[in-house]
């Protein structure tokens, strides 16, 4: 059984009469890499705070390894922030920005040369220890700041949004770098980010946040292959909705009859979600969903087709650079019904 880490209990945090978390509850595992994914103005912010002990929630419970924390000192919980702004000390060297929270502990200065040394192996900084936060880049400066948090052995490392000043390219690398980190330390990250990218690329598990509420919460996979409210589908990822009703295990939209896995009894409101990569475009007729070409958007190894469906838009990806429709063309749209999601609307009486 999974070792719980982090609990949330009936947490509510309110600033003034403005409800920002709505009594929430969350478990994080210990050794897990969990993003809080949402908006900005969500509320993830406001969670990780919480757990830091910068803010304390209005009611509710914060526990850090079975240990109640709701009214701890931050400088008392075993967990460490890092921010996208770096906050390192520009007058200081790396290797002194790395020990400066092992110097407050007043660890023995051998061991603490012999901690910054492996530190800045781990993220392959060897030769700029005398340098000053200035000269260097900004993935560099962000290893530092990951490493100076890691330097005490927290039980949790808090991450809000600490790749979200670099460029896209740098960023994509240290995704991959700050993942691998976690997992060859074993130590708990919660990160927060509004990137969807980002969140399914590096996360175990997703929480979902919408206005203060954890929508969804699973693993990447599920909560993109397997959403649970338009939100999420709309969220993570591009996603093509219809509307519609039941009717003999076929969806009854505006733009077509849609055929369905059986699941949902006649008369049901519905919405059913497919996503891009999911929709093939034929210029023989093979189903009742016609279009024409809208727009086509090259991005290097796929190119995003839009069809115009009635007042729809649909959205289709193929790969490369196939320019076998041009704009106006009619083609039909099908898909494998497995690949349908479909889901209870939220508008059907109760």
């Amino acid at each position: 059984m999974k070792k719980v880490i982090v609990k949330l209990e009936d947490f509510t945090k309110k600033y003034g009469e403005k409800e920002i978390i709505k009594n929430i509850n969350l478990e994080v595992y210990e050794g897990e890499f969990i993003t809080l994914l949402g908006s900005s103005g969500c509320g993830k912010t406001t969670i990780l705070r919480s757990i830091s002990g910068m803010d304390r929630p209005t009611s509710g419970k914060v526990y850090l390894d079975g240990e109640d924390v709701t009214d701890v000192d931050p400088t008392k919980r075993q967990v460490n922030t890092i921010f996208q702004n770096y906050a390192l000390f520009p007058l200081m060297t790396i290797e002194k920005n790395i020990e400066f929270g092992l110097k407050m502990k007043k660890v023995p200065k051998q061991e603490r040369k012999k901690r910054v040394k492996e530190m800045i192996e781990l993220v392959h900084l060897e030769g700029y220890e005398k340098r000053k936060p200035k000269e260097l880049s900004g993935g560099e400066q962000q290893r530092v700041s990951i490493v100076r948090g890691l330097i005490n052995n927290p039980k949790v490392l808090l991450l809000d949004e600490p790749l979200s000043a670099l460029d896209l390219k740098l960023r994509k690398k240290m995704q991959i770098e700050l993942k691998q980190l976690q997992k060859k330390l074993g130590i708990t990250f919660i990160y927060v980010t509004h990137d969807q990218d980002e969140a399914l690329s590096m996360s175990d598990r997703i929480a979902v946040i919408k206005d203060g509420k954890i929508e969804q919460i699973g693993t990447p996979v599920e909560v993109y292959e397997k959403p649970k409210s338009i939100y999420v589908a709309d969220f993570l990822g591009e996603a093509n909705i219809f509307k519609g009703i039941i009717k003999d295990d076929t969806c009854i939209c505006e733009e077509a009859n849609i055929k369905i896995m059986p699941k949902f009894k006649n008369d049901t409101k519905v919405d059913l979600i497919v996503r891009p990569e999911n929709v093939k475009l034929s210029k023989e007729k093979n189903s009742d969903l016609v279009g024409t070409i809208y727009e086509q958007i090259y991005d290097g190894a796929f190119t995003k087709i839009l069809i115009k469906v009635n007042k729809k838009i649909i959205k289709a990806i193929i790969s490369g650079n196939d320019k076998i429709y041009k704009k106006n063309d009619e083609v039909y749209l099908t898909w494998d019904v497995e690949d349908a999601i479909i889901l209870e609307s939220e508008n059907n009486e109760k």
